[in-house]
C-alpha cells in the first residue's frame, strides 16, 4: 500500500494489481470475469481498509501452551454502501467480517448537471458509535462522496472514523473529498487521470454496477 498523502491510500501498483486491473477495464471482458476479478481487488482494499482500524493489545495463549501478545480491534465496525453500484462491494466485506451491520445511503447523479441528490439513507442506530466503512467503486467528481459522508455526519459519525473503499478515482473527487473531509481516510486501487466532458472517469471501466450486475 502506498500513502499518497495524508489519509489517502493507493495501492502498491504490482504485475497482479495490473493483471487484475486490465481484466476488469477490458471491454471485452465477459460478466463473470469481470466479477471475479473485481471481488479480488475488493477485497485487497478491504483487507488494508481493515488495518487502518485502530487496536489494543490482547494476550492470549496459543495451543501450543505458549504466549502470543497481540491485538483486537478496538470499537464496533459497520459498512455503508452507496446504492447501486456500492452493493456490488458488500459480498466481499461480508466474507472478511461475516457479522457486519449494513447499511444504505442512494444517491443519483443528475444527468444534466452531474449534480447528487439523496434519496434514500437507511443506517444502523447506534451507526455513530461505530467505524464505518463506506463503500463504493467508482469516485468521479467526489460530489457523490461528498453527500454520502455529510449523511453520515448528520447520524453522528465522526469524520476520522470513516473509511472510503473505492477500486478506482481520479485527482478531481480527491481533491474535492479530501479539502472538505481531510480527516476520512480514502482507500483506492487507480487514481485516473482525468474526467470526461460527461464526469465519466478516463480511462475508468464504463459502469461498474451495469457491467457487475449484467445491466448493460
Amino acid at each position: 500500500m502506498k500513502t499518497m498523502r495524508k489519509n489517502i491510500h493507493l495501492l502498491k501498483d504490482n504485475t497482479q494489481l495490473k493483471a487484475l486491473y486490465t481484466m476488469i477495464r477490458d471491454k471485452e471482458t465477459k460478466r463473470d470475469d469481470f466479477v471475479f476479478f473485481s471481488e479480488r481487488i475488493i477485497r485487497l482494499l478491504v483487507e488494508y481498509a481493515l488495518s487502518l482500524l485502530p487496536v489494543v493489545p490482547k494476550t492470549v495463549k496459543t495451543p501450543a501452551g505458549a504466549t502470543y501478545k497481540g491485538v483486537v480491534f478496538k470499537g464496533g465496525v459497520c459498512a455503508v454502501s452507496v446504492v447501486r453500484a456500492g452493493e456490488a462491494m458488500e459480498k466481499v466485506v461480508r466474507d472478511v467480517c461475516p457479522n457486519i451491520r449494513l447499511g444504505k445511503i442512494l444517491i443519483q447523479r443528475d444527468e444534466h448537471t452531474a449534480e447528487p441528490k439523496l434519496f434514500y439513507a437507511k443506517l444502523p442506530q447506534d451507526i455513530s458509535k461505530r467505524y464505518v466503512l463506506l463503500i463504493d467503486p467508482m469516485m468521479a467528481t467526489g460530489g457523490s462522496l461528498c453527500m454520502a459522508i455529510d449523511t453520515l455526519k448528520k447520524h453522528g459519525v465522526k469524520d476520522d472514523k470513516i473509511i472510503f473503499i473505492n477500486l478506482i478515482t481520479c485527482p478531481q473527487g480527491i481533491n474535492k473529498v479530501a479539502k472538505r473531509f481531510p480527516k476520512v481516510h480514502i482507500v483506492t486501487g487507480a487514481i485516473d487521470k482525468t474526467l470526461n466532458s460527461k464526469a465519466f472517469i478516463m480511462p475508468g471501466l464504463g459502469d461498474f454496477g451495469d457491467r457487475y450486475f449484467g445491466t448493460n
